[in-house]
């Protein structure tokens, strides 16, 4: 055989190749394979440890492309990790307590984490930063606002899709209520609200950022006493609660000024 014809079949095999690898949707190892194979021949690889290379590749562009899916899918405002969080400003904050959360136990026990502080004090941030570690770790999120699951899942009561609907608040591993509190709720709002509550408990994780203390509670829902404490029991029984402390951050060059 000459050079110029094993070339050729060089050229048809390598077509046939990523011909396969494409079939069975694997684009790294289609798009580095041969780049790979020239390596290996330099450096004296075996061919397991080019097999593994190429497989560790593609395991890595699958990982990179769930945990972007994760993401999309958690729906956070913005991007935000623990490491750019100002501990410094609030008066009172428990450091390790914070970062203890991240080790993310209270996901896997199914557990209930809430900060509790006024505005402008980080509780959206470390909130975002908590479940953008979950979604690394590989855990569903979704993170919502009270006031939003209320307007969605009303809309889908009016449609007849309610059963369907709540399930986006009941099959992430972790759901992150930002802002209970904020607004008042109507009779409706607090029900179905209780419901996602309800249906989560000791079955997925709840991670909730208020302004108001508990006692101040029944004031939000509709001034129903027994829904309130209902809901409380419920949300307390097995929740780690983060009291943050001081004045807005938000607002600080104003009142440095």
């Amino acid at each position: 055989m000459s050079k110029d014809d094993h070339t050729d079949d060089e050229q048809r095999n390598g077509e046939s190749l990523a011909k396969l690898l494409q079939r069975l949707q694997l684009p790294h190892i289609r798009a580095s394979y041969h780049e790979l194979a020239q390596t290996a021949a330099e450096q004296g690889w075996g061919h397991l440890d080019y097999l593994q290379r190429l497989i560790e590749g593609e395991v890595a562009r699958r990982e990179d492309k769930s945990l972007a899916q994760r993401i999309r899918r958690a729906r956070f405002p913005v991007q935000k990790t623990l490491d750019q969080f100002q501990w410094s400003w609030p008066k009172k904050i428990n450091r390790p307590q914070i970062q203890n959360l991240f080790r993310l136990n209270f996901i896997e026990q199914k557990a209930n984490v809430i900060f509790l502080g006024t505005v402008g004090l980080g509780k959206t941030h470390l909130s975002i930063a908590l479940g953008q570690t979950a979604c690394a770790r590989g855990y569903s999120v979704l993170f919502t606002t009270a006031i939003d699951i209320i307007h969605t899942l009303s809309a889908a009561a009016g449609t007849g899709s309610l059963k369907r609907t709540m399930q986006r608040y009941l099959k992430p591993s972790l759901i992150i209520m930002d802002e209970i509190g904020y607004l008042p709720i109507d009779k409706l709002g607090a029900d179905l609200l209780f419901q996602v509550i309800s249906q989560r408990y000791e079955r997925g994780a709840i991670l909730m950022s208020t302004n108001r203390a508990f006692k101040t509670w029944p004031e939000i829902f509709n001034n129903d006493t027994t829904l309130t404490s209902a809901l409380l029991d419920r949300l307390l029984h097995h929740a780690d609660i983060c009291q943050i402390e001081g004045p807005s951050y938000r607002a600080k060059d104003h009142i440095e000024s």
